[in-house]
């Protein structure tokens, strides 16, 4: 596959000259939006400086703030202005201090729509246009009418289109449905991703910043409370073992409820779509989202299955594509499908890469000697917990020894599953055993190659070859082949050295 045409540059003169389209503005109401955007951010000294300033001239200096805000914000709507040049998108902004700003269609690799519920009662929405590098997007809109996004999302797909030489892209007439999710799968996506538990982890984290002793004033009293209840009942050995028990099966319930309601807002009405080489997404229950972006733009897949996948029969397909790095970037389109049967995920990774013969992959297991190298890193944090709870709790301590027998377990059934694949256009890692992933992308998309050699490896004469792709998240698995004997490990670098050699990096 050829490398996509560059955009001719674009003068900034062009918009002076006539040639560009109708200039729009924002919508009417953009100036609320953007005003509550900005409170956001300030609310807290506002509140504090409204709560503690009572009394005194202090508590006028809040409606200082607001009024300074809500003309900044009529400021924007007065002075922000868009339009067509040829093959770009013009913004123009500021009045004083004036901004031009030429952004070519094909440049564009994501448009993201929010559609919070305040978004929707006024029929809008605010409008992201991202690119694989910076950290922030090419173009921000707060906010259009929904008419006018939708129609600019059309036309930055129609317009940013860069076919490959001798393929003819035929533009379909409507959007073809790849995945739906129903609300029963959306349920079961609940079940499964543990939302819940991030969630209460990261409200636990934001009540310790702001008093560090609350929580653990709260578990000492609910300890007390619930031993000295005990104790008045005459509790023995199983029924303490019962009530733990039971009040495990109660937390976990109400984490499932927690992580269902999360789904639900996050996930209902998920639809994956295809227009030409464009996917979109549009998923959520209150506030809405609606990302897209070209097939090409794909960097890595990720196909997981946890323990509660398979109870169900299900697995989660995600992606990493090129976008800009920015606290936003939850925005971009990542869940092709966030649960899905696993025909369903065969069958997306056939249709969007048919090419890589996914099925048809020859699948190398690493040498099942490897095993001790997973089950290593349990030592050093089992023997310093051994060390401690024998300091403190005296006999209870060699109790921790018995992880490492489980620990070797699992390390041998995870290097019995362990695998890489290498096929003409696809290159894929297989790991995992309870929770297990599938890490896999097109050796056009590689964008750089490391063989490395810790001293483990120099002593058993193995190496590991780690893959590296744009647009990587953070909770992403490495793609990376790990144990391999030397020379092989050689091999496999000198072969997809000489790939990358010989074609154009794709983006």
């Amino acid at each position: 596959m050829t490398e996509p045409r560059q955009p001719e540059p674009v003068a900034a003169t062009a918009p002076e000259a006539g040639v560009a389209d109708a200039e729009h503005r924002l919508h009417p109401m953009s100036w609320l939006f953007v005003l509550v955007a900005q409170l956001r951010q300030f609310i807290v000294p506002l509140v504090a400086l409204l709560v503690f300033g009572q009394g005194d001239r202090n508590g006028l200096w809040p409606m200082i703030g607001v009024a300074v805000l809500a003309l900044l914000s009529l400021w924007q709507y007065f002075t922000y202005r868009y339009g067509m040049v040829d093959d770009a998108l013009v913004v123009r902004s500021g009045l004083l201090e004036r901004s031009l700003r030429v952004i070519p269609f094909a440049r564009i690799h994501n448009v993201a729509l929010k559609q919070t519920l305040l978004h929707r009662l006024f029929g809008v929405a605010e409008v992201r246009l991202e690119s694989a590098g910076g950290n922030k997007p090419e173009a921000e809109m707060r906010v259009l009418k929904l008419d006018d996004a939708l129609a600019l999302e059309r036309l930055v797909r129609q317009r940013g289109r860069a076919p490959d030489a001798g393929v003819a892209v035929a533009a379909a007439d409507g959007d073809a449905v790849l995945l739906q999710m129903s609300l029963g799968e959306v349920l079961r996506l609940g079940l499964v991703s543990n939302r819940g538990l991030i969630l209460v982890a990261a409200a636990f984290g934001g009540i310790s910043q702001f008093n560090a002793e609350l929580l653990p004033d709260l578990f000492e009293r609910w300890g007390d409370m619930l031993f000295g209840w005990a104790g008045e009942h005459q509790f023995g050995v199983v029924e303490f073992a019962l009530a733990a028990v039971t009040l495990v099966l109660l937390v976990e319930l109400m984490l499932c409820l927690l992580s269902i309601a999360l789904a639900l807002l996050q996930f209902y009405g998920f639809r994956l779509s295809e227009h030409g080489r464009r996917l979109t997404v549009e998923r959520g229950l209150l506030a809405r989202w609606r990302t897209s972006a070209s097939r090409r733009r794909i960097q890595a897949w990720t196909l997981r299955e946890g323990v509660r996948h398979r109870w169900l029969g299900r697995q989660s397909l995600e992606v990493d594509t090129a976008v800009a790095e920015d606290h936003n970037r939850h925005r971009a389109l990542r869940e092709v499908a966030p649960i899905a049967t696993p025909a369903q995920c065969t069958g997306l990774i056939e249709y969007l890469l048919p090419r890589a013969q996914w099925t048809a992959l020859d699948w190398r297991q690493l040498p099942a000697g490897s095993w001790w190298r997973l089950w290593l890193p349990s030592w050093p944090w089992v023997l310093a917990a051994t060390a401690v709870l024998t300091w403190n709790g005296g006999s209870w301590g060699p109790l921790v020894l018995a992880w490492l027998p489980w620990s070797a377990y699992k390390a041998r059934r995870r290097t019995a599953r362990a695998a890489w694949a290498l096929g003409d256009e696809v290159v894929a890692v297989r790991e995992g055993w309870l929770r297990r992933h599938w890490r896999f992308a097109e050796i056009d998309k590689l964008q750089a190659l490391q063989l490395s050699r810790n001293p483990i490896d120099r002593r058993c004469g193995t190496a590991t070859v780690w893959l590296d792709t744009a647009g990587a998240g953070t909770m992403a698995p490495p793609l990376r082949v790990r144990f391999l004997p030397l020379a092989e490990a050689e091999a496999l670098y000198a072969r997809l050295s000489q790939e990358l050699a010989r074609r154009p990096l794709r983006w």
